[in-house]
């Protein structure tokens, strides 16, 4: 049986961040969250991954980020793991499969792999053992509606029921949105193509 995962990552931010591309100074896109679903032949979520993880260059989370993601400090503090560990367990999950994400946060990803292994840090899984696809440009063109919208409103703007408790700018609710985007394209006909799979 062929399954894919979708994934969201929520990471360090503050106000402007994303209009300066994250060059102000201390400004690196450190991993907090990382939320993914693997999805089976008829794009229902076979299995959930979900972990937090605590930024090792800024570890206090700016108040920006937690009201953008309800994500507390003490949440991390508490719950988070150390990035080489969320990482090779993100890519342990994703390993042999075409991963799926609306945008280019496999960058982001990049940079986290790369950051820990400048600090030495050994990961158990590589990430060239999965597929990363930016899937944004496909949904984009084929429901234009969703151009100007963010993965956590996918849902909402194709007028599909609610994917689940949570919210928006949560990873896992994220990538249950986007879950709920795929399986309404394919209702109408919209296939992803061979090559993302």
């Amino acid at each position: 049986m062929t399954t894919f995962v979708l994934f969201d990552l929520e990471f360090t931010s503050w106000p402007g961040a994303l209009e300066r591309d994250w060059s102000g100074p201390g400004e690196l896109r450190e991993i907090v969250q990382i939320g993914a679903v693997r999805l089976d032949e008829e794009y229902a979520v076979a299995e959930e991954f979900e972990t937090l993880v605590r930024p090792v260059v800024n570890p206090r989370l700016s108040p920006y980020f937690t009201e953008l993601t309800g994500i507390e400090q003490e949440q991390v503090d508490r719950e988070g793991v150390a990035p080489a560990r969320a990482l090779s367990d993100f890519l342990g999950f994703c390993a042999g499969r075409s991963v799926l994400s609306y945008g280019n946060d496999m960058v982001v990803l990049g940079e986290n792999v790369g950051w820990a292994r400048a600090r030495g840090e050994t990961l158990e899984h590589s990430w060239l053992a999965a597929r990363f696809v930016n899937v944004r440009p496909w949904i984009n063109h084929v429901a234009p509606t969703t151009a100007d919208v963010n993965v956590g409103r996918l849902w909402k703007v194709l007028g599909r029921p609610r994917p689940g408790s949570g919210q928006e700018h949560s990873a896992l609710f994220d990538c249950h949105s986007l879950a709920a985007a795929l399986r309404y394209l394919r209702s109408t006909g919209a296939t992803l193509p061979d090559g993302f799979l």
